[in-house]
């Protein structure tokens, strides 16, 4: 696993080259409609996080076809899980032909995850 400073110029290089999906998302997110603030592609133990909100402990991953039922995923969820972390995964497509369920699904995972970080 690399260490978080190691991935920083990875972090920066992605944020240049976000796919369209994730670019998309960006612009959903950054608008603030959550209440909260996400990053992109914020590396975070040894992994680069498409989206993160912080203070509640959010990761909201874009997923192409590469990623069906990847053994990689799974640990990566399973380091995330163990901190404390809550990941949504939403597919590439459903972001272009879904949005609002996708922001939806966000927008759930976000108050699910604020009631959990204020108890």
């Amino acid at each position: 696993m690399r260490s978080q400073r190691s991935l920083v110029p990875y972090a920066r290089e992605n944020r240049k080259a976000m796919n369209h999906a994730e670019t998309r998302l960006w612009w959903e997110l950054r608008r603030d409609r959550f209440g909260v603030r996400f990053r992109r592609q914020h590396p975070f133990k040894g992994y680069i996080l498409d989206f993160a909100c912080l203070p509640i402990r959010l990761a909201v991953e874009v997923d192409g076809s590469q990623h069906a039922d990847s053994a990689r995923d799974r640990r990566r969820d399973a380091v995330l899980q163990s901190d404390g972390w809550t990941i949504v995964r939403v597919w590439s497509w459903d972001v272009f032909w879904n949005t609002q369920g996708v922001l939806d699904a966000i927008g759930a995972a976000v108050e699910e995850a604020s009631l959990r970080c204020t108890d």
